[in-house]
């Protein structure tokens, strides 16, 4: 008798009121044969949900059933995961699961990508402007894995600072030092010595000015992630794509963004090959370097 392989399943647990349609599109693009998607998910009713995606087929199955975290809060997102995680130590059962608040683990993973193209990313020396921000953190992370000195700028540098304690308590002996770009000042020195920048700060907000690049002599690679106007750092297209510009490989945020699509179908393809996957950004940024 022919047992018929079971539907794919993805739960997309949003934490906005509307579920991203951005997520679901490309949940459906990467094979999901039914998706259910749940907005406005609040910590507390995460453990019913779960419930019934690990209490409902044989283990054999549950492969067939996968957890997406999205939404535009990355803090609640993570909250989130480790409630399942919780879950799971205490069941015995899991499904796969994948966090992309804010598509901030495929966008850090993107870049990070783009930059390995062009670049020995574990030698260089790094700086991440709006290193506070979800996809700051994330690309911060991931270049500090792989060995690389990196600089995490912000405004405030508490905030900085307690970036690089979370890096440290993941990896430790992490090679990352906070730094202040809280005045135009700043600029030249925080981008002293850098061959890559990735800009990852707040819409609309100009993070290096062409002036601080032009006194630089050691940039070899700037990603600016920003595809609304004015752009991160200024000089570059929102649809460069390594394009040389002033002795620098440029990549704008379109540019990043068919890598960033493709590592997002393909993260949400490989749940689905066991039931035992938590994909977060490193998880992410390993699926990113076999593209």
């Amino acid at each position: 008798m022919h047992i018929m392989e079971k539907s794919k399943i993805l739960i997309q647990l949003d934490t906005d009121a509307q579920p991203s349609v951005f997520d679901r599109v490309v949940a459906i693009d990467s094979g999901v044969d039914q998706l259910f998607s749940y907005g406005n998910v609040k910590p507390e009713q995460v453990e019913a949900l779960v419930h019934g995606a690990i209490f409902t087929r044989s283990p054999a199955d549950l492969k067939n059933t996968a957890i997406f975290i999205g939404g535009s809060d990355i803090t609640i997102g993570e909250q989130i995961l480790g409630i399942i995680r919780g879950i799971f130590k205490n069941t015995g059962m899991s499904v796969s699961v994948m966090l992309d608040s804010n598509g901030s683990n495929t966008t850090a993973a993107a870049a990070v990508r783009a930059a390995v193209r062009h670049t020995d990313v574990a030698s260089s020396h790094a700086l991440i402007l709006g290193g506070t921000g979800p996809v700051g953190q994330r690309a911060a992370l991931i270049l500090a894995r792989t060995g690389a000195h990196v600089r995490i700028g912000s405004r405030q540098i508490p905030r900085a600072e307690a970036i690089c304690q979370a890096i440290r308590s993941k990896i430790p002996g992490a090679n990352v030092e906070a730094v202040s770009t809280a005045s135009s000042a700043d600029g030249p020195k925080v981008l002293e010595g850098r061959d890559l920048v990735i800009a990852a700060g707040a819409a609309g907000a100009v993070l290096l000015p062409q002036k601080i690049r032009a006194t630089n002599q050691s940039l070899r690679v700037a990603i600016d992630l920003n595809a609304v106007p004015p752009v991160g750092i200024e000089g570059i297209e929102i649809f460069d794509k390594a394009v040389t510009r002033d002795n620098t490989v440029c990549y704008g945020a379109i540019g990043v963004g068919g890598t960033k699509m493709k590592i997002h179908r393909a993260a949400i393809a490989k749940m689905f090959e066991s039931n035992d996957q938590i994909l977060d950004a490193e998880e992410i940024y390993d699926i990113a370097l076999r593209l």
